[in-house]
């Protein structure tokens, strides 16, 4: 599967797929999504939150019963734990936050209602972080494994690997 949407005022998700690998190895870059249904929500789940969706647009996609866990990273140093609320809330915040993201599918792995990617995430930020100034633009390596039950999000746990949180000279 390699679906791609942009919108310019938003943010986007982008799929490359990459050519097969040669003998005894892997080729580069992203590699083709495999065509699975819990792949095609989890995609279509990450362009909702690329374009800033929030409050019941983002909540179709979570399990009444869903927890999303951020495991500790450069901006969240004791990681955080939210039920679907607080995740429509996070969207929210990151609303006001960033002036635009996109999240790249590097890769995805399907199997037994369980779903793990490999994202490259970009956001740019709208207001200053710290020392950044709005505009500084963030970037983050993410590995994403999300539970589905019935279709919708039960579980997600996320892994941000930030690159350096440091402004540019000039």
């Amino acid at each position: 599967m390699s679906e791609e949407t942009t919108d310019e005022t938003a943010g986007e998700m982008t799929h490359h797929p990459r050519s097969a690998a040669p003998p005894g190895g892997r080729a580069p870059g992203p590699r083709e999504l495999p065509d699975h249904p819990d792949v095609r929500a989890a995609v279509r789940y990450h362009q909702a939150v690329a374009r800033f969706a929030a409050g019941d647009e983002l909540a179709v996609f979570f399990h009444e019963d869903a927890v999303h866990r951020e495991l500790p990273n450069a901006l969240f140093p004791d990681g955080a734990v939210r039920d679907r609320g607080g995740v429509t809330a996070a969207a929210e915040a990151g609303r006001k936050a960033l002036s635009r993201q996109t999240f790249d599918v590097v890769n995805a792995v399907a199997a037994d209602g369980q779903v793990a990617l490999e994202v490259l995430w970009t956001g740019t930020l709208a207001v200053p972080l710290g020392e950044l100034p709005a505009g500084h633009v963030l970037r983050a390596h993410i590995a994403t494994f999300l539970e589905f039950r019935d279709g919708k999000i039960v579980e997600q746990r996320n892994y941000d690997c930030y690159e350096r949180l440091e402004a540019e000279p000039g």
